[in-house]
């Protein structure tokens, strides 16, 4: 099994530029059912794709594939043709607030928003807009969610990732992809990875996720991936003590950063007193997380957290 996303998630595209076509293009390799794209100047339009099967996606596949992919204007008149479940969002960063807000309102359930360097003001009203809806954002300045060889929403290269019974959640993509790394080299495969983003507003959160991998029975623990700033690892901690039921693996960056520089994401950032590695590594450790002392240990920690 699998949270978010498997073989039946079917994906629009919205913002076909240099990066999106690029990553659209690995996502069908991958074998992702990508059903249409949306882009205001191509509308009526298809675009062709076409090249080598990337094998380790999508199973029982031919060795190439071709696709002609229909370009639409609006979310709402993709949607109505292609029955899509799921949006992946590559606009540039003035426009990508309102490509996910109209993305809910065509009734997307699940929306990956990959573009970073949205304003934080512009998504504090995206937050508000979506309050209420049934529809789930992951990101912005995301890496993407991916099921192991059942399909990929994003950028994060395929081949690292094997099915397995370990979920994974990560506010760093680049971290993302080494933790992976070291589960599948220790013999620990994933159920889904799931990148949430590293800005200080987004769509889901730690417990989010948590939470879906507590009820997904595929699932036999969680890595989790943090970094300074902000309060989410500590929230997580205390949800963890109250509701979770599997084995917990963690890391934190940012353990030599000063106070008041930002490293790396917008979020990054110890501010107040606030936000601190060590605050996050001890809340977590309070409440039995085996926390990797080095990104070199993450895949360590998780079989420490499994007790193998």
């Amino acid at each position: 099994m699998s949270v978010l996303v498997d073989r039946d998630t079917t994906v629009l595209v919205q913002g076909l530029g240099k990066t999106g076509r690029f990553q659209t293009d690995k996502t069908i390799a991958y074998g992702t059912q990508v059903v249409g794209a949306v882009h205001p100047t191509r509308a009526g339009t298809t675009e062709a794709f076409e090249g080598e099967t990337d094998h380790s996606g999508v199973s029982g596949r031919d060795d190439t594939y071709q696709v002609d992919l229909p370009v639409f204007r609006f979310v709402a008149q993709a949607r109505a043709a292609t029955g899509a479940t799921a949006s992946v969002i590559y606009v540039p960063a003035p426009f990508a607030a309102d490509a996910i807000m109209e993305a809910a309102d065509a009734g997307i359930e699940l929306i990956v928003c990959i573009t970073d360097g949205i304003p934080v003001t512009d998504m504090v009203r995206v937050k508000r807009f979506l309050k209420g809806r049934p529809v789930r954002l992951v990101g912005p300045n995301c890496p993407g969610v991916i099921t192991p060889r059942e399909c990929k929403i994003g950028i994060m290269p395929g081949y690292i990732h094997v099915p397995g019974g370990i979920g994974v959640v990560s506010r760093s993509g680049t971290l993302t992809y080494e933790a992976v790394h070291q589960l599948t080299c220790s013999g620990l495969g994933q159920t889904t990875a799931i990148g949430i983003g590293g800005d200080p507003v987004n769509g889901t959160d730690f417990v989010d996720c948590l939470s879906l991998f507590n009820d997904d029975p595929a699932t036999e623990g969680v890595l989790m991936i943090g970094e300074i700033g902000g309060t989410a690892e500590e929230e997580a901690a205390a949800w963890i003590e109250a509701n979770m039921t599997k084995p917990v693996a963690a890391f934190i960056a940012g353990r030599t950063a000063p106070p008041g520089k930002r490293m790396g994401h917008a979020g990054a950032i110890i501010s107040g007193g606030k936000g601190t590695a060590a605050n996050k590594i001890a809340a977590l450790e309070a409440v039995g997380v085996a926390v990797a002392a080095t990104p070199v240990d993450m895949g360590s920690a998780m079989l420490r957290a499994l007790g193998r």
